[in-house]
């Protein structure tokens, strides 16, 4: 049986250069573990081979809002690159006790998605690029859309935007806003961080992440 949805397929940036690869493919867990919690996926994140993993969402919101935040909460050092594909999903097969492995073409979309993503980020005016977004062909009428879908680019225009904010972005200051896109209140962030309060409002004012964190909520509300 298959179903419109939204794959996700991650890899880590440059994962031969990372000294400690077993608590980079740790910190990445953690990190997509906690987007989870507060938009929750249809299958959580979980690792495949080497260095990439794999996420299944039911809407385009969802798989936006957590990229961006699974990003945002990795640990300094650390970044990904996120393929996200929409189309059908199978499963195929029943990998031991973990998830189901699955085929479609939501999974062959997000594969060139993240293909796509490394390409530009291998051009020399947009290296910041990390998350692409691309359809799937589908076979059930009912989901067909005609000709091209001019939303796709209305997604990939947001995205190279986000992208470079957050590569535009210190450390601390996406720490501060993939916390604050958790729920937390600025004090409770400035504690986490052992900062100010008025460090961590400076802080999302100078690098936009209150501008990130709107765009963020209406991501989180609509995924709802």
């Amino acid at each position: 049986m298959s179903s419109l949805r939204y794959a996700l397929i991650v890899d880590i940036v440059r994962s031969r250069e990372v000294p400690d690869r077993a608590a980079a493919q740790t910190a990445v867990l953690d990190a997509f573990a906690r987007a989870h919690d507060v938009v929750p996926l249809a299958t959580p994140l979980w690792a495949t081979v080497g260095d990439e993993f794999q996420a299944l969402a039911d809407t385009l919101p969802a798989a936006l809002w957590t990229a961006t935040v699974g990003r945002l909460l990795l640990p300094d050092g650390l970044d990904v690159r996120v393929g996200i594909g929409r189309g059908e999903t199978r499963d195929v097969a029943q990998d031991g006790d973990g998830p189901a492995i699955k085929d479609g073409s939501a999974w062959w979309a997000a594969r060139d998605a993240i293909d796509e993503a490394h390409r530009r980020a291998d051009r020399k005016e947009s290296p910041w690029v990390r998350t692409w977004f691309l359809d799937g062909p589908v076979t059930d009428e009912a989901t067909k859309t005609s000709g091209h879908d001019p939303s796709v680019a209305v997604v990939d225009a947001q995205l190279l935007v986000t992208d470079r904010m957050i590569d535009g972005m210190t450390s601390p200051q996406r720490s501060y806003v993939g916390s604050a896109a958790l729920g937390r209140t600025q004090a409770q962030v400035a504690a986490e961080h052992g900062v100010t309060q008025p460090a961590v409002s400076q802080g999302l004012r100078r690098s936009g992440g209150t501008a990130l964190l709107a765009a963020l909520a209406l991501l989180e509300e609509a995924a709802r």
